[in-house]
């Protein structure tokens, strides 16, 4: 079978680091805002300034990161990036224990994580376009999709049991190990890496902070799926605290309930991480990109309808399910069409502006919701985001684009047999 086919020792060895990052994210998930509310008492608009400032400067700072990545080894890059975030974290659980934790380190530890976390992006996709042959973009991507499904549904109640048992920072102590465990897994993966070269001036040059965007921008391919991504994932994020409200809040469900509804429906992007691959082969990497796109932004409208009980919880699940569903399917072919869209010497600036444009849309959206759900109640927040993703499938490339960025051949129409 294809998906199952071995990609070599040193992506094993990446695909190890990915995967224990992961769960350690999974055991971690909302740990700052947590510590906020049980150990700071913040309030609600705190925590939602937590999210949002956490993203949208995280975001301002990684501006010049993509071009410094771009022009540098990669791996070196994805180790410094696993230990920084590491250290954050650790400054965390270092002044808990000393009684010296505030909302301002809480700040600060949010901005650096997500400036590290858009770096090693940008410096990983690179780096493995570089290490896996183009025939095998999609199977990588597939398998480190699977892997964020499955630490998304095993990893936060097992966080949330961890809180309970050992205290409120030991899921932000898992997480700080988990970045030093992926940052030796990098370093193992061993073999040369060549330094990128550069032409022109060494030094960065303003025109190299908006490469990324010039050639998002400027792809027909890239550039409706671009925009497609950018307000999905928007809406969909500015929803889930707003469900939050609704769902804990006015309907009565207990926070175990809440988790169940998220944790569960993960399965559904296990699933679709591994059907993108077969289905891809037999029906064409478009049309999957295409009725994917859609599928995964049909389902949210049914979230305005919660009502308290289990009639309620059933809705939440039924609709997570075919959001995750359409997600797992989606997002390794999008990961494999912007590598093969786009050309080694600018993969890491347009991930990093892909990155750092979704950070920043996530933060804005986010902020312009929470002012809707506070003026109308958040179950109409929740229909209008509902009802404006249902005309994003017009934005998704209505043809297969068949341009290449590489004399090698690794466009989408060349990737029916991998992706």
């Amino acid at each position: 079978m294809a998906g199952r086919r071995a990609l070599g020792r040193r992506f094993g060895w990446l695909w190890a680091a990915f995967a224990v990052s992961s769960y350690g994210t999974g055991l971690g998930f909302g740990a700052l805002p947590l510590l906020a509310v049980l150990v700071l008492h913040c309030g609600p608009a705190q925590v939602a300034a937590l999210a949002a400032t956490g993203r949208a400067v995280g975001a301002l700072v990684a501006v010049p990161l993509g071009p410094w990545v771009e022009f540098r080894r990669k791996r070196p890059v994805m180790v410094a990036m696993d230990l920084i975030r590491c250290a954050a974290l650790l400054s965390v659980a270092a002044a808990f224990a000393l009684g010296r934790l505030g909302f301002a380190q809480l700040l600060l530890v949010s901005v650096v994580t997500a400036a590290a976390d858009i770096a090693f992006k940008a410096a990983s996709g690179a780096y493995l376009k570089a290490l896996v042959p183009p025939a095998d973009l999609l199977v990588a991507n597939s398998r480190f999709e699977s892997t964020t499904w499955t630490s998304t549904m095993v990893g936060p109640p097992l966080g949330g049991a961890a809180i309970g048992l050992f205290g409120p920072v030991t899921t932000v102590v898992a997480d700080a190990v988990s970045y030093l465990l992926s940052a030796l897994g990098i370093r193992a993966i061993g073999g040369t890496e060549p330094v990128p070269e550069r032409s022109g001036a060494a030094r960065l040059r303003a025109g190299d902070l908006l490469a990324g965007w010039r050639h998002i921008l400027g792809h027909a391919a890239l550039r409706p799926l671009f925009l497609n991504s950018i307000v999905v994932n928007g809406l969909i994020m500015a929803s889930q605290p707003l469900l939050a409200v609704l769902m804990l809040g006015r309907l009565g469900f207990a926070p175990w309930q809440y988790g169940l509804a998220f944790a569960a429906p993960c399965v559904g992007g296990l699933l679709g991480s591994r059907l993108a691959h077969p289905l891809a082969a037999r029906f064409g990497p478009h049309r999957v990109l295409r009725a994917s796109g859609a599928l995964r932004s049909c389902w949210p409208l049914g979230l305005a309808f919660v009502q308290p009980g289990v009639p309620g919880l059933a809705i939440v699940l039924v609709v997570q399910l075919g959001v995750v569903t359409g997600c797992g399917v989606f997002n390794p072919l999008l990961a494999t069409s912007r590598l093969d869209h786009t050309a080694p010497d600018r993969v890491a600036r347009t991930l990093a502006a892909w990155s750092i444009s979704s950070s920043a849309a996530i933060a804005a959206v986010t902020a312009l919701w929470g002012l809707l759900a506070a003026a109308t109640g958040p179950r109409t927040a929740i229909a209008a985001a509902g009802v404006l993703l249902l005309a994003t499938p017009l934005l998704l490339p209505r043809r297969a684009n068949t341009s290449r960025d590489e004399p090698t051949g690794t466009g989408v129409r060349a990737a029916v047999d991998r992706v």
